[in-house]
């Protein structure tokens, strides 16, 4: 953010420029920053995808410290920073598409910020140069099924065999789209397709490597955003733990810690949603040289694992959604292994359930920071936990 001269911030202004206010309401900058740069990607001006794109690699990754170092400090906790690791432009390997119908067909995008508008994107400089292959199968997907007063969502994910998509759609899946879906995947190069969640076809096993062992997971599952990220991640987990014999993975998703840790532990998954625990279990009995991973479905919001429970393990990983896990975090704080690994997308929750863990007598590790979500605000977090 900048300031304009009568104290109104303005976004895409860096601190410290002079600008001058548009009668339009945009703003021409009369001294630039020494961080301005720029911006790589033409849709930068139109697209809400990034917000960060006019400021220098340097600039991001110390604004980033400092959201997290803030969300630390207001929780007490003032832990230097271990390292900031950056994910490559156009390794983003999933996201979140919207597509429109026009009169003359249809297009996928993002939306500009804050509105309402959709942004096509097919120079987009955060995507997988594989996934852009795709639009023109995405744009055909969604003439389908987007109707002239609605858009269609379409969840894609870059695999080995093909793009995966899902689809979310205000039309019913008819027996026209059934016989047109296959074809339409066929001719594009789309490993499978779901239409409002019934998969309709599927060419090709949708394969997606977790730290090398091959997986298929389940339409639209959690994955972390690019391949670079999950490396960096997983080699965290793995490092905090070593010499763990029993681990627990909880929220363990179809294995992104659970697969590269059972190399050298046996590992107990617990997950939510039990089509995540099916493809992890699949990818594990497939796999060679791995110790046992057993899997239990359970909500942990609700019956988080208890003191009792957690005794088995020697160590904890927990990689929990944006609201964090305060009622298993709470647990872990009674009762749990001298050994945790947390993984989060989110530093206030991070922050909040990083202060119970202190609180309990837990020492607190260097995060390492990781921008798989180049240009934006969202960050991710690794850290220990010991005591």
């Amino acid at each position: 953010m900048g300031r304009a001269s009568d104290g109104s911030l303005h976004a895409r202004v860096l601190p410290g420029e002079e600008i001058e206010l548009k009668d339009d309401g945009g703003v021409r900058i009369v001294t630039p920053s020494p961080d301005r740069v720029a911006p790589p990607c033409r849709h930068f001006k139109s697209c809400g995808g990034c917000a960060m794109q006019h400021a220098s690699d340097e600039f991001v990754s110390g604004w980033k410290a400092g959201i997290l170092s803030y969300a630390l400090s207001a929780q007490g906790l003032g832990t230097a920073i271990d390292r900031i690791e950056t994910s490559p432009p156009e390794t983003r390997r999933r996201a979140k598409l919207t597509g429109r119908r026009t009169k003359k067909g249809a297009f996928v995008g993002f939306h500009a910020a804050r509105s309402d508008d959709v942004i096509a994107i097919p120079e987009c400089r955060i995507l997988s140069p594989e996934l852009r292959a795709r639009f023109p199968g995405f744009e055909v997907l969604a003439r389908l099924a987007a109707t002239r007063t609605t858009d269609a969502e379409l969840y894609v994910t870059e695999t080995e065999s093909g793009a995966d998509v899902l689809i979310t759609s205000p039309r019913e899946l008819d027996r026209e789209l059934r016989e047109t879906l296959p074809a339409i995947a066929s001719q594009h190069g789309i490993a499978r397709i779901t239409w409002n969640g019934e998969p309709v076809a599927t060419l090709a096993p949708p394969i997606v490597r977790l730290s090398g062992f091959p997986v298929e997971p389940p339409p639209a599952a959690f994955l972390q955003a690019t391949g670079h990220a999950e490396a960096v991640l997983a080699t965290e987990v793995e490092r905090i733990v070593t010499g763990a014999s029993r681990v627990v993975d909880l929220f363990s998703g179809c294995g992104t810690f659970s697969l590269p840790l059972a190399r050298g532990a046996v590992v107990h998954a617990v997950e939510g949603d039990e089509r995540l625990l099916s493809a992890l279990d699949r990818a594990w009995r497939g796999a060679t040289g791995l110790k046992t991973i057993t899997t239990e479905t359970r909500d942990l919001f609700r019956r988080p694992l208890l003191p009792d429970e957690l005794r088995a393990f020697d160590a904890a990983v927990i990689d929990p959604p944006r609201a964090g896990a305060e009622a298993q975090i709470a647990e872990l704080a009674i009762g749990g292994p001298g050994v945790i690994a947390m993984v989060s997308c989110n530093p206030v929750t991070f922050a909040r359930d990083a202060r119970t863990l202190v609180n309990a007598g837990y020492e607190m590790g260097k995060p390492l920071l990781v921008d798989q979500f180049r240009w934006s605000a969202h960050l991710e977090i690794g850290c220990g936990f010991t005591r």
